[in-house]
């Protein structure tokens, strides 16, 4: 104002302090203004960008669980149980095939109506694949047994829905499925310095030579997707073999319960 005032402006204008002061205060008015709607153009555009970013998180999430829901109830699994219900009941172990059809009809109930933006207690996720077990105890009764280790502390904590499931499914299909004689599967969860650990462990044939058996690896990274989408780089996966004939899958993600 005052360089304007001395080159450019025309003889009759009032250089009074009061009229200078005024006319100060009228730019810092002006300069506060635009600084005002400048930052709340940026602020909106982050926002903005925040949702687009959020809504791309969203819908990865919805579709590594879609994509491990069709996994779940594929039609091999679901040719397996059917297959073994009418066995049984031309064996004529009615009860056993009743079972298995309560089993199947809750599993498939559970799994269809769950939102796949809600997190689940861990002893709810358990409840879930206890239905499953069943199913598959019914069809490997004399080969297959179930461990969980886990405080009770621990069962309060949350995880993303149907989280497990494709990991004790890949347990019994290249565990049980694959060896002749018992195995073995344990699920353990603890929690450590602020992270909730998840480890399920199962038999497994020795390593061979070879190709991976057809499907391996399908439901694993399922897992890893949705850990991904959920928890962006603060949750972790990893599988492979912890020891000769034994294959562990572990999840690392951020202790909740609320």
């Amino acid at each position: 104002m005052e360089f304007y005032k001395t080159f450019y402006a025309a003889d009759n204008l009032n250089f009074s302090v009061d009229d200078n002061i005024k006319e100060l205060f009228m730019c810092w008015a002006v300069y506060f203004g635009w600084s005002i709607v400048f930052l709340t153009l940026l602020y909106s555009f982050d926002i903005r960008d925040r949702e687009r970013r959020l809504a791309a998180v969203r819908e990865e999430a919805l579709s590594a669980q879609m994509r491990a829901l069709r996994y779940q109830v594929n039609p091999h699994f679901l040719f397996n149980t059917l297959n073994s219900i009418a066995g049984l009941i031309e064996e004529g172990s009615a009860t056993r095939a009743e079972r298995m059809v309560l089993s199947l009809s809750t599993f498939l109930r559970t799994t269809l109506t769950l939102d796949p933006f809600h997190d689940v207690r861990l002893s709810e996720e358990l409840t879930l694949q206890e239905e499953y077990l069943e199913i598959e105890h019914e069809r490997f009764s004399d080969r297959m047994t179930f461990h969980i280790d886990m405080p009770d502390d621990v069962r309060h904590a949350l995880v993303p829905s149907l989280i497990l499931q494709p990991l004790i499914e890949n347990a019994i299909k290249h565990g049980v499925g694959a060896m002749a004689g018992k195995v073995s599967i344990s699920l353990s969860a603890r929690r450590e310095t602020g992270r909730l650990r998840v480890i399920v462990e199962n038999d497994m044939p020795m390593e061979t030579v070879g190709p991976k058996p057809a499907g391996m690896g399908v439901g694993l990274k399922n897992v890893a997707d949705r850990l991904r989408a959920r928890f962006q780089d603060d949750g972790q996966f990893s599988a492979g073999p912890a020891a000769p004939g034994v294959y562990r899958a572990a999840l690392d993600m951020p202790w909740r319960t609320e």
